[in-house]
């Protein structure tokens, strides 16, 4: 875990190193979701099951998307980890 910022004698600096730290740590499990939802996506591109691969894909899209229009990730970063997953998806729907 990150060290603690040294202690603010300011009223409002003390707020906002409160809600920093909450926000960091509610990000933290959003990009954890992110990196489950995408080897989910993977682990079942490689199985025979196209339409679990197909929910799976589905599912981190809608997860990806969500973290995006928060502002976890930067929007590139969503596009670029969904159009992945689709290649993997699509190359396991074709074989």
């Amino acid at each position: 875990m990150a060290a603690k910022a040294p202690v603010k004698k300011n009223l409002s600096a003390i707020k906002r190193a409160r809600q920093a730290e909450k926000r960091n740590t509610q990000n933290k499990v959003e990009r954890s979701k992110i990196k489950s939802a995408m080897k989910i996506v993977e682990a079942t591109a490689k199985g025979a099951d196209k339409d679990a691969a197909k929910n799976a894909l589905l599912s981190a899209t809608k997860i990806i998307s969500s973290a995006r229009s928060k502002g976890i990730i930067h929007k590139n970063n969503a596009a670029r980890k969904i159009s992945k997953l689709t290649r993997k998806v699509n190359a396991a729907l074709q074989a």
